[in-house]
């Protein structure tokens, strides 16, 4: 048990790491640093803790995506920044690069078959498989940050007067 939960929280704070090192190469303010690798962390404590409990991957990513957008607009307003600056670095760490990799790898090996041979079949369950969940994956991750962010928007202080 204390194992389990010792190996949640590093790899969750390897998601916060990464994060950062995402928010860095977007060249991030660094008073918000901090709130990026916390976002990240959270994440993806959320995420890899519902994968422990066999909640399916696609439904984990998009709460976990919910969680960053819900909490990117309290944490920009109190450091004054846009809430993509938060949102965005924390959820590149969950990017489902496994299931792409799997899909390519299947495709290749799928056009180095002899015609009729029965591996056939089972390579393109893998591409279909691998490239439907990684879809999936990625279109979870774009609700999960960007519908928060539509429905909890309030109208902000500055107005803009295009006249």
């Amino acid at each position: 048990m204390i194992t389990t939960i010792l190996e949640l929280l590093e790899v969750s704070a390897w998601a916060g790491i990464a994060a950062v090192g995402f928010g860095i190469l977007f060249n991030i303010p660094r008073k918000a640093i901090l709130t990026v690798f916390l976002l990240g962390f959270g994440a993806g404590f959320i995420k890899f803790i519902l994968l422990h409990y066999n909640i399916n991957i696609v439904l984990a990513s998009l709460i976990a995506a919910s969680f960053v957008g819900v909490l990117s607009l309290p944490l920009a307003h109190g450091i004054h920044q846009p809430p993509v600056v938060f949102s965005i670095p924390a959820v590149i760490p969950m990017i489902p690069g496994y299931y792409a990799y799997e899909m390519v790898l299947s495709i290749m090996s799928f056009t180095f078959l002899e015609k009729d041979d029965p591996k056939g079949l089972v390579f393109m369950e893998a591409i279909f498989s691998n490239g439907f969940t990684m879809l999936f994956i990625l279109i979870s991750l774009t609700i999960g940050v960007s519908l928060p962010l539509l429905l909890l928007r309030k109208h902000t202080a500055k107005r803009v007067d295009l006249r």
